[in-house]
């Protein structure tokens, strides 16, 4: 199953027909400018670099910086991982006595910028992301058309905030089913899938082929291709300890934790879903909903409070304002519940999957996941759009961090 399949099981908010279309035909198609805190020039003991690649993923490109550095990849700080198949922007550090050995690093397709110095980054040190993403081969009224589906999803409060396929693999849409076998506690299955779930057609899809069908650990190890960098240290590890437990912590954690969130996404997206199918308003609060707080179009998901008979017409005052958002379930021990019927619909995603939300709390150390709480919609910020004869649609705009430009021009194109 690819990611198109994947995602046909998540609705659509607009009813209008798309515009169709391919993204990221070129690397260049999609460039993405992160933008930090300003925190993180704070400081001196690490140097802040801007990093720019074109065709790699965030962790293989730190892995790489550090290995022609001489330092560990644990010491380099950054804060979101950004696409694969684009061009982006964002700020890395470093320990501050490693300025002039990154400074002298080179690799096809990375450029280092030193910026200033500064502190540690963090996962989500930053504001958010601005793009700029070319969208071609569309249909010949396509101007027209995405100016309906946006004027309709602005009447209906914004775009329905999914989580985009990155968080599921693009051509192995297996890690929330990774996922949710870890925290079922099956290590070995888990394992088997991360190692071994092949579609065809891919470098290295063989010998997964063969690590499903034998399990065989050392021919694994022979056959994986190098470039399967984690697949071969949970190898190695497994090998040393007999432990697929022990393999995955070996992973490093932006790493090990994904398959968590990937499965906490996933029933994310099917809570937006099954609200816009059963017609429970995204922009407008029932009682028993927890909204969060919105201040100049970033949500602020530690800042929540739950709608009540008393205050829910102030809540949807500022809800249109946009003060505010409806969120809904990030599931984990410590999230914290709707009552009423959005209470009733989490419960009865959970209750479908059979999981209950201690089951977070039971992971090992590094991935144990106390929940939270998600806006269900997304209102882009400065979104302007245009045809560009023979070539197609250009879209610009801005998203607060964690939200997916590939998820708002799903609405826009269709192509599912």
């Amino acid at each position: 199953m690819d990611y198109r399949e994947f995602f046909s099981q998540f609705v659509y908010l607009s009813e209008r027909t798309g515009i169709g279309g391919r993204i990221k035909v070129h690397p260049d198609d999609f460039l993405v400018i992160e933008e930090p805190l300003p925190s993180i020039f704070e400081g001196k003991r690490h140097a802040i670099f801007l990093l720019k690649k074109r065709n790699w993923d965030t962790m293989s490109a730190v892995k790489e910086i550090a290995k022609r550095a001489g330092i560990s990849y644990r010491d380099i700080g950054f804060a979101g991982t950004k696409d694969r198949h684009a061009v982006t922007y964002q700020y890395i550090s470093v320990p501050a006595g490693a300025r002039e050995a990154v400074e002298n690093v080179q690799i096809r397709d990375i450029e280092l910028r030193f910026v200033s110095y500064g502190r540690f980054i963090k996962l989500g040190h930053l504001r958010g992301n601005r793009f700029r993403i070319i969208v071609r081969d569309v249909d010949e009224n396509a101007f027209e058309q995405s100016r309906e589906i946006i004027r309709e999803l602005r009447g209906k409060g914004g775009f329905p905030n999914y989580f985009g396929y990155q968080r599921f693999g693009e051509r192995r849409v297996t890690n929330h089913l990774i996922g949710k076998l870890l925290l079922q506690g099956d290590f070995e299955g888990a394992a088997r899938l991360f190692l071994g779930a092949h579609e065809g057609g891919m470098e290295g899809d063989e010998a997964r082929r063969h690590f499903w069908e034998t399990g065989d650990v050392e021919k694994a190890l022979e056959e994986f291709p190098n470039f399967l960098r984690y697949e071969r240290t949970m190898l190695h590890r497994y090998k040393e300890t007999g432990s697929w437990k022990r393999a995955f912590l070996s992973l490093p954690l932006p790493i090990m934790r994904i398959f968590i969130h990937a499965y906490q996404s996933y029933l994310f997206n099917l809570y937006i879903s099954l609200r816009i199918e059963r017609g429970i308003p995204l922009n407008e609060a029932l009682v028993g909903d927890i909204v969060v707080q919105v201040k100049g179009g970033i949500p602020y998901r530690d800042r929540t409070y739950r709608v009540t008979g008393t205050n829910i017409g102030f809540v949807n005052e500022k809800i249109r304002r946009g003060e505010a958002a409806v969120s809904g379930p990030l599931f984990g021990f410590a999230m914290r519940r709707a009552k009423g019927l959005p209470g009733r619909l989490e419960e009865e995603i959970l209750e479908a999957e059979g999981i209950s939300l201690e089951v977070f709390r039971k992971l090992p150390k590094p991935m144990v996941e106390p929940g939270g709480r998600r806006e269900l919609l997304i209102r882009p910020l400065g979104l302007t759009y245009g045809y560009i004869p023979g070539t197609g649609m250009c879209f610009r705009f801005f998203l607060p961090k964690g939200t997916y430009a590939t998820t708002v021009l799903r609405e826009i194109m269709k192509d599912h």
